[in-house]
């Protein structure tokens, strides 16, 4: 028994080895066919890999390809993976052909198929492949990612455009998404397309039809090779069979096909390293001013200060320079203001802090000037602007300091009075003696004399529960980090069932929560930077894949259709996360 035992736990574990392993293969749609006959040729892989090389087909003609064609299922509840590169070919000649070795790279290592030879024969009569309708729509339906820039700079806007290609020679009549591409290292947006129009192109050299299907903006959040991953549709395809109706006419049929845009890499160039020290990371061609809607005005009275940024870049991705004020001037926190619009061209727009300043004192006081550095991609270069330097001047009121002006004691004159100033004091009253007002001895009184006695146990207990939350260190730290999630987050809330701006808003906020907190820049808002520095900073891992785990579902839901329930608990689960990390740190 137990050496049966024994080799039924070596053969599973044999197994799950075997399964485990990577296979890499070519498979042909037929071993024999004639001269006049199409060979599809498929090359397939369990694991996602890189670098993929072909054989040279020199006894071919490639007709179509390569395609390729990605899936994922679950079978008894493990995932499995398929990725295949798919090729249609043309014998040159009769006899037995072969199909070569193609190569790919799977971490690290390469992986070879093996040769596969076919028998070409003569012409036959009634070809197979020519009008198969797999093939056709392999070979007529084609979905491709057109990338604007390959070697962007750090935050430097970049676009995906994703087109279907169709053939004349079919129509498709549906489709839908089946994996969307998450953006990693990159912060996304996507151009709302209002209306899906075909027009007439090439592809590869020949007429073609498409459609725009998605557009989307990409600001890299780190340097190097990047990765886009691509965008799989399956697709309803009309192709015409070999059946034909009762005029002859061919009869269509709809099959089912599984498209997807190649993986696109780009290399990501860091900014030059003479940035100036007020540098924020800015990046694109911005105007910076800095205005007042007064230069004249009393003591108590309001005026705004507004710092302006104008253009195009990254508009939401970096710092305003901060306005600072003489302390007999009263400002406030300023309040952001955000008009912005995402196209192809990236984000146009302007951004603006605007302060309420109200002055305290008599007298003329001067606002610094401000500077604003950004970096043009165009030139190249980093360009500076600053502002010129502002002067209030508050004209009434009490002074600056006493006796500023040398004028005390100048000009004074008596005061004059007069009987009628104190008309309003009554001179005769109607005071009766206490002992006929009734109240002493009565029920308001002994209420009156015994309740401030009541109430001293009251207050002895309310200072005991004080002392003692004031001496909970851990409670208060709690309350604290709540607090000042909810802080963060209060744009968010605001914004609970406009699922767009719930989830920029919810985004910002904790980007902003880890600037004020740790006081990093936008430029290193990567996923990977905040996972380092949050490490170095001793938070548990727990609290961190959770924060990361956030902003992913923050770039995804902006994509997909949200509910209030689902916004509602990533709200929750936001003032959870700030609040266990502030608590850490």
């Amino acid at each position: 028994m137990k050496t049966k035992l024994l080799i039924l736990s070596f053969l599973m574990f044999t197994g799950g080895l075997l399964q485990a392993q990577v296979r890499f293969e070519a498979k042909v749609s037929r071993e024999k066919l004639g001269i006049n006959e199409r060979l599809r040729v498929d090359f397939e892989m369990n694991e996602d890999g890189d670098n993929f090389n072909a054989p040279s087909f020199s006894d071919f003609t490639v007709v179509g390809g390569p395609n390729q064609k990605i899936s994922t299922s679950i079978l008894n509840g493990k995932m499995a993976y398929s990725k295949t590169y798919s090729f249609y070919l043309q014998p040159k000649k009769r006899g037995i052909l072969t199909v070569g070795q193609a190569e790919i790279v799977i971490d690290d290592k390469v992986y070879k198929t093996s040769p596969i030879d076919v028998e070409v024969t003569a012409a036959v009569d009634k070809p197979t492949d020519g009008n198969n309708t797999e093939l056709i729509a392999e070979d007529n339906l084609h979905l491709v990612a057109e990338v604007s820039k390959a070697n962007p700079y750090l935050n430097e806007a970049i676009t995906v455009v994703y087109k279907l290609y169709v053939s004349p020679r079919i129509s498709v009549s549906n489709w839908r998404e089946l994996d969307n591409p998450k953006y990693n290292d990159f912060w996304s947006q996507s151009v709302d397309i209002k209306q899906l129009r075909v027009e007439n192109g090439e592809y590869r050299g020949e007429p073609y039809r498409y459609v725009i299907l998605r557009k989307t903006i990409l600001y890299p959040q780190k340097t190097g090779e990047l990765n886009i991953e691509p965008l799989t549709l399956s697709v309803a395809v009309d192709v015409p069979s070999e059946r034909r109706d009762i005029f002859g006419s061919r009869i269509y049929k709809t099959v089912n096909k599984t498209v997807a845009a190649d993986n696109k890499k780009i290399k990501v160039k860091a900014l030059p390293t003479n940035a100036p020290e007020n540098f924020t990371g800015a990046v694109g061609k911005f105007d910076f001013s800095v205005s007042s809607s007064k230069k004249e005005l009393n003591a108590g009275e309001s005026l705004e200060a507004k710092v302006e940024v104008k253009g195009n870049g990254n508009l939401k991705l970096f710092d305003l320079p901060e306005l600072t004020a003489p302390s007999s001037l009263e400002m406030y926190d300023p309040e952001r203001r955000e008009n912005v619009n995402t196209n192809l061209n990236g984000m146009q727009g302007s951004i603006s802090n605007s302060y309420t300043i109200i002055p305290t004192r008599k007298g003329k006081y001067p606002i610094p000037a401000l500077s604003f550095s950004y970096f043009d991609p165009k030139s190249e270069t980093y360009i500076t602007h600053t502002s010129d330097e502002m002067l209030i001047s508050v004209d009434s009121g009490p002074l600056a300091g006493s006796n500023s002006t040398g004028n005390s004691g100048v000009n004074k004159q008596p005061v004059a009075f007069n009987d009628s100033q104190f008309r309003f004091i009554k001179l005769s009253t109607n005071l009766k003696p206490l002992e006929d007002s009734g109240f002493f001895g009565s029920a308001g009184f002994w209420t009156a004399l015994i309740l401030p006695l009541a109430a001293i146990p009251l207050f002895i207990l309310f200072g005991r529960k004080r002392d003692k939350r004031a001496a909970d260190v851990t409670g208060n730290r709690i309350r604290k980090a709540d607090k000042l999630a909810r802080k963060y987050l209060s744009e968010a809330k605001r914004n609970l069932g406009d699922q767009k701006e719930f989830y920029l808003a919810l985004e910002r906020s904790m980007h902003n929560y880890l600037k004020a907190k740790l006081g990093i820049t936008t430029s290193e808002m990567s996923k990977d930077r905040i996972q380092q520095i949050l490490s170095e900073k001793q938070v548990d891992e727990q609290t961190t894949t959770e924060f990361i785990s956030l902003l992913s579902s923050c770039e995804y839901a902006r994509y997909t259709p949200a509910s209030s329930d689902a916004m509602q608990q990533d709200y929750e689960k936001a003032v959870r996360v700030i609040s266990t990390l502030d608590k850490q740190l």
